[in-house]
């Protein structure tokens, strides 16, 4: 008999049930995971996730402004933009950079030295978005490379806005350059809180107006809301606030002066400082050498670069500016008018110059053997006697010379409106105490004080002090802040806002001494150093020549400078304002190493006035017979 097993039924619908139950928790308690899940994304989280999703959906674009234009007086452009198409890279969004590059070179062409520059941006614009590989596109290059877009993530053409410098070298200490934005860049705009005004902004003035009207240039960046893709290319735009544009600047230059002065110069190295000096504006301002701004824009290739820094011409150095150099005899009419306000001589009182000066056991020469003869003041400045002025820096006393000539602004910055002015150095016991360390250096020797009279020894000064303190002499005192900058030129509104000319000071002269020192200055160019240079002009000038050491000279070797390294020979110098009656511009000019001053600086003032007050060009005067030479 076969056994029937018999089931719990019961039990086993209640074992069913209660897995079933404890499934059905489970599922109900995920459920409500997800479902609290869900409203805290959606309900409590809703913002915070809105704003992200609507970030990788939209995306802010900066706008970078137009850089302001700089223009001369008459409305020539120094300065401007153009647009081009540029092939950046974002570093960020590139796996493998160097085969990037190596793949793109297929497409479009990319030298060696735009290999060095991206290499040498990655380094100055750390943290930039994209970087360009190559500028200035063609339209072919840029037609290539939108076929094979895709393959390149993080590679974009942008269309850009690049500075030009038409004139190239022309005038080029006075624009400047702009560069690309580098760390310390960076900390500079950080500091005055200008960091969102620079989103986008690839570029900043390093030297020159473009430096020191940056904030007037640059103009006020503007933003787009973009809708973006999933590879981050724009959609549509949503929303625009548009830039604003920078300010126009026009200059007190007059750049057709400035080419006449550069062309002067020849090859040889100086320069020139032009003012109105009624108005303190910089009608020509020169440093030559000079160089290209244009080669700075998109980042100067090593070569050029080290071409222009180890250069022994020195064109980055901007010499009207931070140039200083020893007066020579140019200081002659300031001792002079010292000696009339300080009652130390009279007009006519005279000297007897035997060739030299004897102080102690020193022989002070002067540049005429066997002297001058009788020499009063008036003679004294016309024929430059350096024995008279050995004489009355003596008599006068370094305190008092350095008292009264001050005030014409020698050893003081200007405040001209561009930045990078050297100070110059105008002796005094005071400033000798604070110069030197030792106790024996600090002490001023009645020696010194001599040399101080001919405008050598410690003496330097900018060109732009000398022909700052030639205007003064021309304003009957009055002494304006040079600048550059005529006025600022809102490109929206065509607003105009002027720099009114600013009197710095007024040095109260007593009209019969100043009328004597201008009558003299003009004795110069009509009878004395200065008269071969201005023979046959059309108007009467003021100027006074000069000859500065480089190097000094044994007391009793006589100076040839055929013997000398071309480095260590003479700077010559003339000073001038013209015309006498009622100056339109006042000058100063320093060629380097040139010799006399009447030799190589008197013609090229004398081209600059002919120019300014007559509208023309003379040829250079013959050269000198040998010996037929003055040694200012």
């Amino acid at each position: 008999m076969r056994l029937t097993e018999f089931k719990d039924h019961q039990r086993e619908l209640h074992h069913f049930q209660l897995r079933i139950g404890i499934a059905a928790a489970f599922v109900l308690a995920a459920f409500s995971l997800l479902l609290l899940r869900f409203v805290y994304l959606q309900i409590v989280q809703y913002d915070y996730y809105r704003t992200k999703a609507e970030d990788n959906r939209i995306s802010i674009v900066p706008i970078r402004p137009n850089r302001g234009l700089i223009l001369d007086r008459g409305g020539t452009v120094l300065a401007r933009n153009y647009s081009a198409y540029t092939l950046e890279i974002s570093p960020g969004k590139v796996n493998d950079l160097e085969k990037t590059i190596n793949e793109l070179e297929t497409i479009v062409e990319i030298r060696a030295s735009d290999r060095a520059r991206f290499k040498r941006l990655m380094i100055e614009a750390k943290g930039a978005i994209s970087l360009p590989i190559r500028t200035r596109l063609s339209d072919e290059e840029v037609a290539r490379f939108a076929v094979n877009r895709y393959r390149f993530p993080g590679v974009d053409i942008q269309a850009r806005l690049f500075r030009q410098y038409p004139l190239n070298e022309l005038a080029s200490h006075v624009t400047g350059y702009i560069g690309r934005i580098n760390d310390r860049d960076v900390a500079r705009i950080e500091e005055a809180g200008l960091g969102p005004n620079y989103k986008g902004t690839d570029h900043i003035g390093k030297t020159g107006l473009e430096q020191s009207y940056e904030g007037e240039l640059h103009g006020v960046t503007g933003y787009e809301q973009v809708e973006v893709d999933s590879a981050g290319r724009g959609v549509r735009t949503l929303s625009r606030s548009s830039p604003t544009p920078g300010n126009n600047l026009v200059l007190t230059l007059d750049i057709r002066l400035q080419q006449v002065a550069e062309q002067a110069f020849g090859d040889k190295r100086g320069a020139l400082v032009a003012i109105e000096p009624s108005t303190g504006g910089i009608l020509a301002f020169v440093s030559r050498p000079g160089f290209d701004p244009n080669l700075f824009v998109d980042g100067i290739d090593p070569a050029s670069w080290d071409q222009l820094n180890t250069s022994s011409e020195r064109p980055m150095v901007n010499r009207a500016l931070a140039g200083t150099y020893p007066p020579g005899s140019t200081f002659k009419p300031y001792m002079a008018l010292a000696a009339l306000e300080l009652g130390k001589r009279t007009p006519q009182q005279t000297i007897n110059d035997p060739g030299y000066f004897q102080f102690g056991n020193h022989r002070f020469r002067d540049d005429k053997p066997g002297g001058h003869g009788v020499v009063d003041m008036y003679k004294s400045i016309v024929q430059s006697c350096d024995t008279y002025y050995y004489v009355l820096g003596n008599d006068l006393g370094i305190d008092n010379i350095a008292r009264f000539i001050g005030q014409f602004g020698f050893g003081a910055k200007t405040g001209i409106d561009v930045e990078g002015e050297a100070t110059g150095v105008l002796p005094s016991q005071e400033w000798k105490r604070r110069r030197f360390k030792k106790p024996e250096q600090k002490k001023w020797y009645p020696g010194e004080t001599i040399s101080i009279g001919i405008g050598q020894g410690y003496n330097t000064y900018t060109p732009l002090q000398m022909a700052q303190a030639m205007a003064a002499l021309a304003n009957n005192g009055t002494i304006y802040r040079p600048h550059l900058v005529n006025y600022i030129e809102n490109i929206g509104s065509g607003e105009r806002s002027p720099i009114e000319p600013r009197i710095e000071r007024t040095i109260r002269l007593k009209p019969e001494n100043l009328e004597f020192i201008k009558r003299a200055l003009a004795g110069v160019n009509i009878e004395g150093t200065g008269a071969r240079a201005f023979a046959k002009a059309e108007y009467t000038s003021a100027g006074k020549t000069g000859t500065a050491q480089v190097v000094a000279i044994k007391q009793n070797e006589k100076y040839n400078e055929k013997n000398v390294a071309e480095r260590h020979r003479d700077h010559a110098l003339f000073i001038a304002f013209a015309p006498l009656e009622s100056p339109k511009i006042a000058l100063a000019v320093v060629v380097e190493n040139a010799g006399f001053g009447a030799r190589a600086a008197a013609p090229i003032a004398r081209e600059i006035l002919d120019y300014y007050l007559l509208g023309k060009h003379i040829p250079q005067p013959a050269a000198e017979a040998p010996g037929d030479e003055s040694n200012d």
